[in-house]
């Protein structure tokens, strides 16, 4: 026992000292907790300024996709589907916001295929603690409403595979949210107009406080008409044509007369350094980027069959492909870390974003078999497949590398290995294809189930309103 004496004792002053640096610790660390950005949103975000790496969660992604399947469990008793719009109540939606090719999203369009209602819609995706996952609370649409408009919206990055994923999004979150543009006058359309979803004027959580929901109120800054809860851009790439050309002509340089590096097949893309900006200073907290369906070697067809014999450096074919993929994948990496990074330092840290790079999810050739009616219990190998579809996990392992392996270079770059219950349903498919998933069979909405999940409990982030703008 140390005795502590008036005056003088061996041990006096390095308890004093010790005393002091406790108490400065302890209101420092007060001084985070309370702060804009508070310390378990640094400890989450893998910070470096502390040393501190990122903090597991209670459901980190691969726990997610450590699942099954469960079911059927019918939302109805009607046994078979006698009209499209059947296609909600079996999926258990209110209504869909969005306009967007309706019927097809909803697989309700080819009446051919209706006897895959309502079994398809009736599968449930199960995961608990027994797959290293708790803490996963159920999918509430009020609350994640509350969470989009008072931490930031969504901005969705890809394919029409992400399309697909924004209007299931429209479904989830009725009628709550109201859709743009309304294709319904006329379904023209344009692939790279964005898509919206806006806070409802008319939700009942815009009203005083009634049932188990509070009333909600709006942040400062936060404009019904322009603010949006989500976005879909059409980006096919993640970087332009043009961008891919330059980066691919500082690793194999190519007499550029005499090879190009793309075909004529159609893509979409825009450069970071036009969605960064939007996604910045556009009242988003989360952008969600998928890519991979269109790096093939019939879009970029220098690796196709007409690639040069002399290609300095390159492997052939699709193993070419997927590795200027990791290239350019790690360019954009840096590129949008520095200008989160450049972000952060002019608002002072005040708002917290996110970028979660989400798995893509290949396609499962004969989809639409008569005997294909219910979801796997493991995943297919696969003997042969069409487009990339049996590299897509090359793809995959690509950002799973860059982003997870290095992730204290990239702290506010997510990557979400959550394809695997995806992979196990072939039987979710829309009726033209074996790629795209129907909105309502439990796929895209898991995917909308666990970025809110990963966003607000996974990532620690604060509850509190946010003001634009600052």
């Amino acid at each position: 026992m140390v005795l502590s004496i008036a005056g003088f004792h061996p041990r006096s002053l390095s308890v004093k000292i010790f005393g002091l640096g406790t108490t400065f610790v302890l209101l420092f660390f007060l001084y985070l907790y309370n702060s804009p950005t508070s310390f378990s949103s640094i400890l989450s975000s893998g910070s470096s300024r502390f040393g501190f790496d990122r903090q597991p969660g209670t459901c980190p992604p691969r726990a997610y996709a450590n699942g099954r399947w469960a079911g059927p469990y019918y939302r109805t008793t009607a046994a078979t589907m006698t009209n499209k719009s059947q296609a909600l109540e079996f999926s258990g939606f209110e209504g869909c916001a969005s306009s967007r090719e309706f019927d097809w999203h909803l697989a309700s369009d080819n009446e051919g295929q209706w006897n895959r209602f309502p079994t398809a819609q009736s599968y449930q995706w199960t995961v608990g603690k027994q797959d290293g996952c708790e803490g996963l609370e159920e999918l509430d649409k009020e609350k994640m409403v509350r969470d989009m408009v008072e931490q930031g919206g969504w901005l969705l990055l890809g394919d029409s595979i992400t399309e697909g994923h924004f209007f299931s999004l429209s479904c989830t979150l009725y009628p709550h949210v109201i859709a743009t543009p309304n294709y319904t006058p006329n379904s023209f359309f344009d692939r790279a107009w964005p898509q919206n979803l806006y806070l409802n004027p008319a939700s009942p959580l815009l009203r005083p406080s009634s049932g188990s929901h509070k009333q909600l109120y709006l942040p400062t800054g936060f404009n019904i008409s322009t603010t949006p809860l989500a976005t879909f851009r059409r980006i096919d790439l993640l970087l332009t044509q043009s961008e891919l050309v330059d980066l691919h002509q500082s690793l194999h340089p190519v007499n550029p007369a005499n090879f190009s590096l793309f075909s004529e097949e159609a893509v979409w893309s825009i450069s970071p350094s036009e969605y960064m900006p939007l996604f910045i200073d556009g009242g988003y907290g989360t952008m969600v980027v998928s890519t991979g369906g269109h790096w093939t070697v019939t879009l970029f067809g220098g690796y196709g069959k007409n690639m040069p014999p002399a290609f300095d450096g390159a492997k052939e074919g699709i193993d070419g492909v997927i590795d200027f993929f990791g290239h350019a994948m790690r360019s954009w990496a840096n590129e949008v870390q520095s200008a989160l990074y450049e972000a952060s330092r002019l608002d002072g840290g005040q708002r917290k974003r996110q970028v979660l790079v989400r798995a893509y999810l290949p396609g499962h050739d004969d989809c639409h078999n008569p005997k294909v009616t219910k979801p796997w219990a493991e995943i297919h190998p696969t003997e042969w497949a069409s487009y990339n579809w049996g590299s897509i996990w090359r793809y995959n392992e690509v950002f799973d590398d860059i982003l997870t392996t290095s992730s204290t270079k990239y702290p506010d770059l997510h990557y979400l290995a959550i394809d695997r219950p995806g992979r196990l349903r072939p039987d979710a498919h829309t009726t033209g294809d074996c790629l795209h998933i129907m909105a309502g069979a439990g796929v895209l909405e898991g995917w909308s189930h666990y970025i809110w999940h990963y966003v607000s409990k996974e990532l620690g982030r604060s509850r509190r309103s946010r003001v634009l703008g600052a």
